[in-house]
This record gives C-alpha cells, sequence and structure tokens, in this order.
C-alpha cells in the first residue's frame, strides 16, 4: 500500500520483467532503466532458485543461481508463469486488436515452448517481406513470396498455439464472468485468424493486387483478433463500461486457471490498484476466482476493501523510498 506515484506499480512490473523478461507495458529496454543509469539489475528468488536479470538498451544477460543461461528459453523454464492484472485491461474490450494480440503472446508463450521462438521468426520475416515491399517502383515478387514462405511457416505454428490457447480459456472465462456478475451476464470469447483457410502462402497470393496498391502485408497472424462478446453481442460496441470490465477480468481469471493446469501450479498474480475500481460484490467475487493457494502481489492506495472482504497477508507501505510491513 502506499500514495499514488511512489512507485508500487514499478515493483509489480520488476517481478514480471524478472519472471517473463517481458514488461507489461512496454517493449523497449530502455523505457526499464532509470533516468541517467546505463543499465538495471533486477534480482529475486522463486523456488529455492536465485533469478538475475541485467539489462542496458541494447543487450541483456540472464543467469539462475549465478550461472549465465545461454538462451532466454533455459532461463523461462526455471522462472514462475505470470498473470497480470490493471486498470488497462479495459483496452482489450474497447481498444485495438494489438491489445488483444498482446494477451494472446503473453499467455501462449506461457503454455507452449515453441511460441516465442515461432513468434520472433515471424516478426522478423515481416519487418524484411515489407521492406521489399516498400522498397521498389517494381515490386520483387520473388523476394517477397521467399519471405511469404518463412511467414507461413512460422505463421501456422503462432495460429495453432492461440486456437489451442483460446479453446482451453473459453470455458473458464464463461463461467468466471458469470461468477463476476452473479450469473446475469453470459460472456464468451472466440479466435479471429487473421487470413482464411489454412493456407498462409495461398492468402497471401490472393491479396497480391491489395499489397502491390498499399506497400504491406495484407493477411497473416499479425491481424489475429479475438472476438469479445456479452449476450452474444460485441462487448466493445455494446456493453456498458462495468460489463467491459468484468469481462477483461474474467479473460485474466481464465488465463490464470489454464496456466494452472498446465504446470501444476497456480502461477503469480501481479495485481495492480485494480480493487478500488469495483463494487464490494465485484470485489468478493474476484477474491473467491483467484487460484486459492498462488501467491499474489496487490498493489492499492487503501485497504478498506480488504477489511470489508477479510483478506489477509503482509502488507507494505513505500514511503521517502522505504519499504514498511504492516498488517492490515
Amino acid at each position: 500500500m502506499e500514495k499514488n506515484g511512489q512507485g508500487k506499480t514499478s515493483l509489480l512490473e520488476a517481478a514480471c520483467v524478472l519472471m517473463r523478461l517481458q514488461s507489461p507495458r512496454t517493449s523497449t529496454r530502455s523505457d526499464l532503466i532509470r533516468f541517467g543509469a546505463q543499465a538495471c539489475v533486477t534480482e529475486g528468488a522463486v523456488g529455492g532458485r536465485k533469478l538475475r536479470v541485467a539489462q542496458s538498451p541494447t543487450a541483456r544477460r540472464v543467469a539462475v543461481n549465478d550461472s549465465v543461461c545461454p538462451r532466454a528459453g533455459d532461463y523461462l523454464m526455471q522462472s514462475a508463469r505470470v498473470v497480470w492484472m490493471d486498470h488497462s485491461d479495459m483496452n482489450l474490450a474497447r481498444g485495438g486488436a494489438e491489445h488483444r494480440r498482446r494477451y494472446l503472446d503473453f499467455a501462449a508463450a506461457q503454455l507452449f515452448p515453441e511460441y516465442l521462438n515461432a513468434l520472433k521468426s515471424y516478426e522478423r520475416a515481416l519487418r524484411s517481406r515489407n521492406f521489399l515491399l516498400k522498397r521498389d517502383a517494381a515490386i520483387s515478387w520473388r523476394q517477397v513470396d521467399a519471405y511469404g514462405r518463412i511467414l507461413a511457416e512460422h505463421g501456422a505454428v503462432i495460429r495453432r498455439c492461440r486456437e489451442d490457447l483460446i479453446q482451453r480459456v473459453q470455458e473458464p472465462v464463461t463461467a468466471a464472468h458469470l461468477g463476476l456478475s452473479a450469473g446475469a451476464e453470459p460472456g464468451a470469447v472466440s479466435y479471429l485468424p487473421g487470413y482464411p483457410g489454412e493456407n498462409l502462402e495461398a492468402a497471401l497470393l490472393e491479396v497480391r493486387d491489395s499489397e502491390a496498391r498499399l506497400r504491406t502485408t495484407q493477411v497473416g497472424v499479425h491481424r489475429d483478433d479475438l472476438a469479445l462478446t456479452i449476450h452474444g453481442r460485441p462487448a466493445g460496441a455494446f456493453a456498458s463500461e462495468g460489463q467491459q470490465r468484468t469481462l477483461c477480468l474474467a479473460l485474466k481469471l481464465a488465463q490464470a486457471r489454464v496456466l494452472e493446469e498446465a504446470q501444476g501450479e497456480p502461477p503469480l498474480l501481479l495485481i495492480d490498484d485494480i480493487f478500488g475500481e469495483l463494487d464490494k460484490t465485484r470485489r468478493q467475487a474476484l477474491l473467491a476466482y483467484l487460484p486459492a493457494h498462488g501467491q499474489k502481489v496487490i498493489t492499492t492506495t487503501f485497504t478498506d476493501w480488504a477489511s470489508e472482504t477479510g483478506v489477509g497477508g503482509l502488507v507494505y507501505e513505500v514511503e521517502d523510498g522505504q519499504l514498511k510491513e504492516r498488517g492490515i
């Protein structure tokens, strides 16, 4: 617990970077470094293992028990699964498709060992293909098609993993949404692939004229999206703010359930200042759906909600750069 602007989100962000090597708010490494500093270091312990992440704007080094890991995947196998929840989750319902793809990527990278490599390879090929589409007045389709084959190879892996993920979360999303809304609002999620059929190479050929005109890759998993609905209607267009918030919470709760089922233990939940935005009924319902035995790190500017819902645990205050422990 602490006042606004004291760094509570930064503490949770550090935990997320330590566990998953990525920030929930930025993909730019320099944004993680204190102003005036050249690099940053994050250390912590999970399951008896010491984890360490050191990074500059251009490089990163990770270690487990003081032994440097040559690959990020080796490090991530030793860390913990994470679910991040904060007020920006509303973008899942209100925002553009990039927010929903970020939800897919964050969860799928923790479920499927092959996902992260496929995603990075796809993104590199996509940048190269778009560069070739823009570079010359007369497009070299032979070169462009070579990158299209790479997109198809890695895109198939990404699509398969995303489809699997959404199949796993559909039932927990519906259950959690019904629980949070006291059974009044059936919510659902479904996967919207970014290209028709199963063959991305064929789909790219179908849009060649459009790509020649617009000079950018028109189909692929980089255009995937999710359909979020309440009562069968698009949540972003027809749901109230409260309904949207409930559905977004249900998506994150479902993510936690799926990670727990896959791993055999609940993920670390990093919950940034959301309880003050919920009424008492929804706070109690949310707490009931959180994994019972998992560790939860919650930031807040006040603890009245914890007292009224009977939540206990360690409470820390941050003031003038000092961390102080106290009880609720």
